[in-house]
């Protein structure tokens, strides 16, 4: 019986010790992704660079943990985000609130042009210009 306690509690240890080195894992961006500035609203509203929009049906917010968060749970917060737009570019499908490595990498497309004009590599996950 102390075996399987002492089991137990050594295997919760381990999975808490781990969670955090697990979470700062690096996190990999699609190519269309874009950078901006976003300021959360009242239901899918949102402010994006500056301009109103909204969030599409079945969009998904990821915070810092990578972690699925609802829109309400930020309404009145900024943040810095990666982002991708619905197949007709009028709302906002993913959001990944960036954690502070993330937003050091630059250059970032932050419009469309610029990521149809710049090239990405996926295995560094960087940008550059032409």
């Amino acid at each position: 019986m102390y075996r399987c306690a002492f089991a137990a509690a050594a295997f919760v240890a381990s999975a808490v010790l781990t969670m955090p080195a697990a979470a700062q894992l690096q996190r990999m961006f699609p190519q269309n992704t874009l950078r901006g500035t976003m300021v959360f609203g009242e239901d899918r509203q949102v402010t994006l660079n500056g301009r109103a929009t909204q969030l599409s049906p079945g969009s998904r917010i990821r915070n810092q943990d990578n972690l699925i968060v609802m829109a309400a749970s930020l309404a009145g917060g900024r943040a810095l985000v990666h982002y991708t737009v619905d197949t007709g570019g009028a709302q906002v499908r993913d959001v990944w609130i960036l954690r502070p490595e993330e937003a050091a990498i630059k250059p970032w497309p932050s419009t469309l042009e610029e990521a149809q004009t710049w090239v990405f590599d996926a295995t560094t996950m960087t940008w550059s210009k032409p």
